[in-house]
């Protein structure tokens, strides 16, 4: 087609979309040209506009590397994130659910932990955190034999592999789920933490008048087949930012009861006050057992 205005471009693309043999793929294209062009007629993005837009583009592909993702960052910043989680969950956004962010922390192959073991791998200071959790299906039936895994940043708000003084896979771990759906593990109290404000989305923020900060959440990626894999985050309600998440990951669900304790501990010797503990209950779904891709090595 010979472009003779600006309106024959999006007849030519579309045209062109329409073409895609693959009919999940070619829905998606076509819906795609077809806002992306609305966008640009919309805002009228100049010239200028769209080679800074590019370059942006650009650099938060360099910007991501083996211990940092800058896509998924700016993906949960701009709220798309936790958009597409809720669509595809919870009864494509209709009830209450356990999903949530899988966030650009995630590694694979955590270590094995037996159930009351410890994640704290090297001087981690912070007061002790004992996590008690249970999985269930739909119905509230007991899920055994469930691979749980779980991460969180430190006290100082930084995850393992962004922190040198912390030990490989620091505050992380892999555990099976009893008979009755249980498991449980020692840690310390996670804090609310600042995303990277050093790359393209940090002059986001800056630009926005945003701060950067996640509230404090514990993370979690249960496993079994049969169910769909549930990728959670629970958050301490006691955060300054449990309202205003960087993120736009906080839902009512998620926001668990992390006690603090202002006496010792009654049955774990040296465990002085403060301490904290959490008691919470996953929710599978049942749906095909994929594992996400991991964002970061």
């Amino acid at each position: 087609m010979i472009i003779e205005r600006e309106q024959d471009v999006t007849v030519a693309a579309l045209a062109v979309m329409e073409r895609t043999s693959d009919p999940r793929l070619r829905q998606i294209m076509v819906s795609l040209v077809s806002h992306l062009h609305d966008f640009i007629r919309d805002v009228r993005l100049t010239e200028a506009e769209f080679r800074e837009a590019t370059a942006i583009l650009a650099e938060m592909g360099r910007l991501t590397t083996d211990t940092h993702n800058e896509v998924v960052l700016m993906a949960g910043s701009l709220g798309v994130s936790s958009l597409v989680c809720l669509l595809n969950n919870g009864d494509q956004g209709n009830v209450e659910t356990d999903q949530s962010l899988l966030g650009p922390f995630w590694r694979l192959n955590s270590p094995r932990v037996e159930n009351g073991g410890s994640i704290v791998r090297s001087n981690t200071p912070g007061a002790p955190l004992f996590v008690s959790g249970r999985v269930v299906d739909r119905d509230g039936r007991p899920v055994a034999g469930a691979e749980v895994d779980v991460w969180h940043a430190s006290p100082v708000g930084l995850y393992e592999n962004q922190d040198p003084e912390q030990a490989e896979m620091n505050l992380r771990g892999k555990f099976t789920t009893d008979s009755d759906g249980r498991f449980s593990f020692r840690s310390v109290m996670m804090v609310g933490y600042p995303v990277p404000t050093d790359g393209v989305v940090g002059r986001l923020l800056k630009a926005q008048g945003r701060h950067p900060y996640r509230p404090a959440h514990l993370h979690t990626l249960i496993f079994k087949p049969g169910f769909k894999v549930l990728i959670s985050q629970v958050y301490d309600p006691a955060d300054p930012h449990l309202d205003s998440d960087v993120q736009f990951g906080v839902t009512k669900p998620l926001i668990a009861d992390f006690v603090r304790h202002d006496a010792p501990h009654p049955t774990e010797a040296g465990v002085g006050a403060p301490w904290h503990s959490l008691d919470h209950v996953w929710h599978l779904e049942t749906g095909e057992a994929v594992l996400p891709r991991a964002p970061i090595k």
